[in-house]
């Protein structure tokens, strides 16, 4: 697939709302709403890596699975808002709350590497299997013996021999099984890729040999990705941008030297110091330590939702959801009181 020129805008979400309704009572009427994702706004360009962090209920999840619709086909009730634009060569399409035929022929060109490679590959598949499956789907033209090379080529190109094609998923370390995954991922030359914690349940030995494949992959075919992650530190080592993201709103965004090196909301501030950082002379560096754990998305704080947990939070913060704005540069930070 031809790629349009690099830093041209490839994907923009404008003020996305995922909402999941709770029902309860024998005649199961809605009692409550989670808010999973409550307006969150960010673009990216074609060829950049967007790395998307935060604790875990943050949102960040949820994010990458409302882009491809994987929310709207395995739970019909929930409740989506806001744009997902993809600019794709036919012209711009808003993939928000599209229905599964609509969104058939979006999927070959975004595609997702799952987050545990235990759970996503099916065991009752042989690896052949698992790579051809979009191929299948989305090149009904090609020939059996043309998937065959297709799988081969891309084994190859992951790290594993062609001939493991024949076995099954158990047969795999986790680090070999996640690069079956992203072979699967690539299979239809796919713009966009959403990688969700894609090494987050691997060795610590092998997180860093999955990232450096992931960027060369992005360097020979052209690649934009969605790097979703809670480890700050891998995230600079691959992102060119960073968008950190707290119980459903994002609090700051901007290049990954401005978020990683100069951050300036509280929360980013506290991911930061928690990152354990190489220290020979033995002193400590003071680290930001948060009160408490992440609030329910059923029972947000009013106002800023991370109030509760700031240490410079004033009494106004509960007022109202504070707006991103621009620290220079476009750094941009959802805090009043950033410094």
């Amino acid at each position: 697939m031809d790629k349009q020129p690099m830093g041209e805008p490839l994907l923009e979400i404008n003020n996305l709302q995922v909402h999941f309704p709770i029902y309860g009572g024998i005649l199961r009427h809605k009692v409550a709403t989670v808010k999973a994702v409550d307006g969150v706004s960010m673009k990216i360009n074609r060829g950049e890596t967007v790395g998307l962090v935060g604790e875990s209920g943050s949102g960040k999840t949820t994010v990458g699975r409302a882009i491809i619709n994987l929310h709207k086909a395995m739970s019909p009730d929930v409740e989506l808002g806001g744009e997902v634009i993809y600019h794709s060569e036919g012209g711009d399409v808003d993939l928000n709350g599209l229905h599964r035929e609509a969104m058939l022929p979006h999927r070959a060109d975004v595609q997702m590497i799952f987050q545990d490679p235990f759970s996503s590959l099916n065991p009752r598949m042989t690896v052949q299997q698992i790579v051809e499956g979009p191929l299948v789907i989305h090149k009904p033209e090609m020939s059996a013996e043309e998937r065959r090379t297709v799988v081969a080529e891309l084994l190859d190109r992951v790290g594993l021999q062609p001939k493991y094609a024949a076995r099954y998923p158990h047969e795999f370390s986790g680090g070999q099984r996640q690069r079956i995954g992203i072979a699967r991922s690539l299979a239809t030359r796919p713009a966009l890729i959403i990688a969700d914690e894609p090494v987050s349940a691997l060795d610590v030995s092998v997180q860093a040999q999955v990232v450096n494949l992931l960027a060369e992959l992005q360097k020979e075919f052209g690649l934009t990705y969605l790097f979703i992650a809670h480890d700050l530190s891998i995230v600079y080592h691959i992102a060119d941008k960073i968008a950190v993201m707290y119980l459903g709103n994002l609090v700051e965004y901007g290049t990954a030297e401005q978020v990683y090196k100069s951050p300036k909301h509280p929360y980013s501030k506290a991911l930061i110091s928690a990152v354990p950082q190489p220290n020979p002379d033995g002193k400590r560096e003071k680290r930001t330590i948060l009160k408490g754990d992440i609030p329910s998305p059923l029972a947000k704080p009013s106002g800023c939702g991370f109030r509760t947990r700031c240490p410079i939070a004033k009494p106004d913060c509960a007022d109202e959801v504070p707006q991103m704005q621009d620290m220079g540069e476009d750094h941009l930070v959802a805090c009043p009181y950033a410094e």
